[in-house]
């Protein structure tokens, strides 16, 4: 059994880090809004979701223009990737201005209601679209590097078997690493980033230290929205096929991994995306292997959730977070 285990584990690996820095960048869309508002926005999945079919649409339209046929790949991704993070980042705004606002004073569950509503509302608006447009609400992503790649793994050491990828695998991870390094730098080093945490660590002293609260969640809902955005293009990229449903579980899982991290804690969010993707990998590939087929791949679900169970039970503050005295 260990050595099917080892056989499969470069494989293993390069899947569960690609799926790992999709549920980092989305993570920390959550572990943001969580650290300001103290409210666990899951309509961020639908964000998700709602980025990867408007980057379908651009990209299906760019890719239709005679005069686009000739530009690189890149840049037609690049191109795609900015366009879907700004309008998702505004989409982002929105719905905090209309539906969280209102309810800022209110008690948590109020604003915690009203997120899974707007999580159900996104969800049936991109159905009805898609399928008013293309008449299904499946789709399939236009092909983007998909030539694969092969690594020898086995010239490094025989018992491990060779692994394959696609080339948007490796655009994958440069596109979130990158991502995730600026966010980290631009929270830790701008004037932007310390307002926000300023705000984080106690908003009613940072109003009165002149600090616009409002602008900055509005920033921190750009952000966090944007990058979700654009981690639901990479996600069609490297996956191929959408739909309205995809948010939901990924979204959850990708609150399983800020919650693994440290809830609030940028890089907690980082790290536990990427352990989180490769521990689900590995247990798609080999839980049927490790129970003598009583479990299969499909409880690669009910793995992350009990992570999740685990990691409440015993270290509720996540891998980098720090416990918080509570004040009496």
């Amino acid at each position: 059994m260990i050595l099917e285990i080892l056989q499969s584990l470069p494989q293993v690996l390069i899947d569960g880090l690609a799926l790992g820095a999709v549920y980092a960048v989305v993570a920390l869309g959550y572990t943001m809004v969580y650290g300001i508002l103290q409210l666990i926005n899951f309509a961020h999945g639908e964000i998700f979701m709602s980025g990867a079919f408007i980057g379908t649409a651009i990209c299906a339209l760019l890719m239709g223009m005679s005069w686009f046929a000739s530009i690189p790949q890149i840049i037609l991704l690049l191109v795609v990737l900015v366009v879907t993070a700004c309008l998702t980042g505004l989409m982002g705004m929105g719905i905090e201005r209309v539906a969280y606002r209102p309810l800022r004073n209110s008690p948590r569950l109020i604003p915690l209601i009203t997120a899974i509503g707007i999580s159900f509302i996104l969800q049936d608006v991109v159905r009805f679209i898609a399928e008013l447009t293309t008449g299904r609400y499946i789709v399939t992503g236009p092909s983007l590097f998909s030539e694969q790649v092969v690594i020898k793994f086995s010239a490094l050491w025989s018992n491990f078997n060779d692994a394959m990828f696609k080339q948007s695998f490796i655009i994958v991870i440069v596109t979130a690493v990158l991502m995730m390094v600026a966010l980290d730098f631009f929270v830790n080093k701008s004037k932007w980033g310390i307002a926000m945490r300023a705000v984080a660590s106690d908003r009613e002293t940072a109003s009165l230290m002149s600090i616009n609260v409002n602008k900055i969640i509005s920033l921190t809902f750009f952000i966090g929205s944007a990058l979700g955005g654009a981690t639901g293009v990479l996600f069609m990229v490297q996956y191929g096929t959408i739909d309205p449903f995809i948010g939901f579980i990924l979204g959850m899982k990708a609150f399983i991994a800020a919650v693994l991290g440290g809830i609030g804690n940028i890089r907690g969010a980082m790290v536990g995306g990427l352990l989180l993707g490769v521990l689900e990998m590995f247990a798609s590939s080999n839980l049927s292997l490790i129970t003598g087929g009583v479990l299969g791949a499909e409880y690669k679900d009910v793995f992350a959730f009990a992570i999740l169970i685990l990691v409440l039970i015993f270290k509720p503050e996540g891998l980098l977070g720090k416990p918080v005295a509570e004040k009496v």
